[in-house]
């Protein structure tokens, strides 16, 4: 009898996360049709989302910055040390357009990002829980609102 531990189920998750990533970059995309442009004042009235870039100090070695909108959160670590775990779509870390960052409980802000914002975070790359390669986060920014 095979007993199954939690963090079978988390590495699940991450593949299923990934997994249904990268199929999304490969093939035919559909064509719209075309859009008129937006009139200055549309443009004017909607600012595009921005963020502080995270980046990393000149002498740092093995160090990665990367800039994306989320697109999954761990909000609650199953280790218990209250770090938190985002993926982005974003840099090239962990998979081509895909970088997982840890980050530790001093740098989690109040109000964690919703899916879709964007995130900025640099930081050493170390090899994850299950074999990933992700950021350990030394400067993050996120978008508000």
């Amino acid at each position: 009898m095979r007993i199954k531990c939690c963090c079978e189920d988390r590495a699940v998750r991450w593949i299923v996360v990934v997994a249904a990533l990268l199929p999304a970059g490969c093939g035919e995309r559909a064509t719209e049709p075309a859009r008129p442009a937006p009139s200055a004042s549309a443009e004017a009235e909607a600012p595009r989302p921005r963020v502080e870039r995270a980046r990393c100090a000149a002498a740092a070695a093995n160090c990665a910055a990367v800039t994306g909108r989320v697109l999954y959160i761990e909000k609650v670590d199953p280790d218990g040390d209250g770090d938190a775990h985002y993926v982005l779509a974003g840099g090239d870390v962990t998979a081509s357009g895909i970088s997982v960052i840890d980050v530790r409980r001093h740098l989690r802000p109040r109000r964690l990002p919703r899916l879709g914002e964007l995130v900025s975070a640099a930081g050493p790359v170390f090899t994850g829980s299950y074999g990933q390669r992700q950021i350990e986060a030394t400067e993050l920014h996120h978008q508000r609102r």
